[in-house]
């Protein structure tokens, strides 16, 4: 599962590679978002296409009674989306997560006390989405509105088996070809499930 990413870019360059309106003082960069403090990332909505929005990493579901629910939804399997009450009613809700990076730990022994991390990027370094899928949660003793987001992971792919050697498992990562598509709500989700993206891990030692 992936639960650190990364972003980067400077915001110039986010606004040409995703054709955005002009993103202002947002705060969209840090070196290592960590999906288990629930850290406002940036994403891209199918609602808001041309805006960049920062949401929370952790979706609360509307039938959520508080904001812990979230420590349970960082990641969402594709296969099983359909299945989960947290997700099956946010199929359609679905957002581009913007990175240019993520990290994976490779275990070196069997019991995981050796480890090694990895940085995953494209071969270029460049900008690339996760596919996610979005909720606005209203807390009903102040009345606040929380967007939140999981990311969407699916089964590793040939390099991702082999650093992320115990789940096996890796973030959909979209090509700027299927972004769109998968901004669709009309579009099958289980179109998505095979990753075959080149990637480069290197590793840090």
């Amino acid at each position: 599962m992936c639960y650190y990413s990364k972003q980067t870019t400077d915001a110039q360059t986010l606004e040409n590679r995703f054709n955005l309106l002009p993103i202002g003082d947002l705060p969209i960069n840090s070196d290592r978002f960590n999906g288990f403090t629930n850290p406002l990332t940036p994403i891209i909505t199918n609602t808001k296409k041309k805006n960049i929005q920062l949401y929370s990493w952790g979706l609360i579901p509307s039938w959520a009674k508080d904001e812990s629910f979230r420590k349970n939804t960082l990641n969402a399997r594709i296969e099983s989306l359909e299945e989960k009450p947290s997700y099956r009613n946010y199929i359609k809700n679905r957002c581009l997560i913007v990175v240019d990076g993520f990290y994976e730990w490779k275990w070196l022994d069997p019991a995981g006390k050796d480890k090694l991390q990895y940085l995953i990027t494209l071969p270029n370094e460049e900008l690339f989405a996760f596919a996610g899928i979005y909720s606005s949660w209203t807390n009903k003793l102040t009345g606040e509105v929380i967007n939140t987001y999981s990311m969407v992971t699916t089964a590793a792919n040939e390099l991702m088996a082999e650093v992320h050697n115990t789940k096996k498992r890796m973030p959909v990562i979209l090509t700027k070809e299927n972004e769109q598509d998968w901004l669709n709500p009309n579009v099958d989700y289980r179109l998505f499930s095979k990753c075959e993206i080149d990637l480069k891990a290197e590793p840090m030692y």
